[in-house]
């Protein structure tokens, strides 16, 4: 019985399928992903069904699918929740399911960190899933060293995560580092046991390239920008741009939070006339405003709690509520169809 174990796959499917060809895999034969199965490239659904419908098969949790299962999406996850739409709550069930390393006595896979000496499952699950904090943890280990560098077991392990180039990483016939970049046109690499043989395929195109231009605007769309706060957007701004896809869509999403914000000064002078009318008419001031409109925001005017930056209004929804309130009608948000 073989055993193929392949690097960061990212959605790449028809790479999939040919490396799993050129390595000869069959039925009884076992699959293994170090992780990062989805997000970048064209197909994470095709490659979330493979490892879910195939026996024999092993994913590891990569950063990418940790990203998914504690709700911290930025733009690659939000394009994969796009891409898989009405199934991706379930995909993400099924991710959350997925171990963080694979040990055997003949092989240890992990997604990328790994601690040498410490036992893999005493190995903290950030830093055997490489995010941000678990390569934090492993710099204060080892510095500008990479851990592999203090890796002399006699079992081979095998790692992802970095893109190490079009080539496989290999270390004194024991260290493999098996991400070679499918998803950004390099080529899909697998180390195939018990030979001990790396296989690689080259990858079809720049996919993420494609991707991410793709799914831009359907990925802003979904963002519920309207009620959104004002620094929640910006924050979100933040992280769905990306320097090589130009930001026309982002602009107009900036513009158009710019332009809402403009309006404030004229809106406060209108809630201002409003105030002034209602106490020159006379009579129960409160009980006017109660039926104005603009009601909540004359009653917190007058006692002087409404700020004369943002009229009380933290999201979009509310500059436009209180616009309405005054009569007017504010500029639509521009990328809704």
């Amino acid at each position: 019985m073989n055993t193929l174990i392949i690097g960061d796959i990212h959605g790449c499917f028809d790479e999939l399928v040919e490396l799993c060809d050129r390595a000869g895999i069959g039925d009884g034969d076992v699959v293994v992903s170090v992780g990062d199965v989805v997000d970048r490239g064209p197909q994470p659904g095709e490659v979330v069904d493979f490892f879910r419908r195939r026996p024999g098969s092993v994913v590891l949790m990569g950063n990418h699918e940790r990203k998914h299962v504690r709700g911290v999406l930025s733009y690659g996850q939000e394009v994969t929740r796009e891409q898989l739409g009405d199934r991706y709550a379930d995909d993400v069930r099924w991710m959350s399911t997925l171990p963080y390393h694979l040990e055997r006595p003949d092989v240890r896979v992990v997604h990328f960190g790994h601690f040498p000496g410490v036992a893999l499952d005493e190995v903290p699950e950030d830093v055997r899933a490489g995010t941000t904090s678990g390569e934090g943890r492993l710099r204060e280990s080892y510095g500008d060293r990479p851990w592999w560098e203090h890796y002399d077991d006699d079992v081979p392990i095998v790692f992802g995560h970095h893109v190490v180039g079009p080539e496989p990483l290999v270390v004194r016939d024991r260290v493999f580092g098996v991400d070679t970049g499918a998803c950004h046109g390099l080529a899909l690499t697998g180390l195939l046991l018990p030979a001990r043989r790396l296989v690689s395929v080259p990858a079809r195109e720049d996919h993420w390239a494609r991707v991410r231009k793709r799914w831009q605007v359907p990925v802003l769309r979904r963002q519920p920008w309207p009620t959104m706060t004002f620094e929640q957007i910006g924050k979100k701004v933040g992280k769905l741009r990306d320097p090589e896809l130009g930001d026309e869509s982002l602009d107009r999403i900036l513009g158009w939070i710019e332009s809402l914000r403009a309006t404030i000064p004229s809106l406060r002078d209108a809630l201002e006339g409003e105030a002034t009318r209602l106490e020159a008419e006379g009579g129960d001031f409160g009980r006017a405003a109660a039926a104005h409109p603009a009601g909540a925001w004359l009653l917190r005017h007058r006692a002087g709690r409404l700020s004369p930056t943002h009229l009380g209004c933290s999201t979009p929804a509310d500059l436009v509520r209180l616009a309405r309130a005054l009569g007017r009608e504010l500029p639509a948000e521009p990328l809704r169809p």
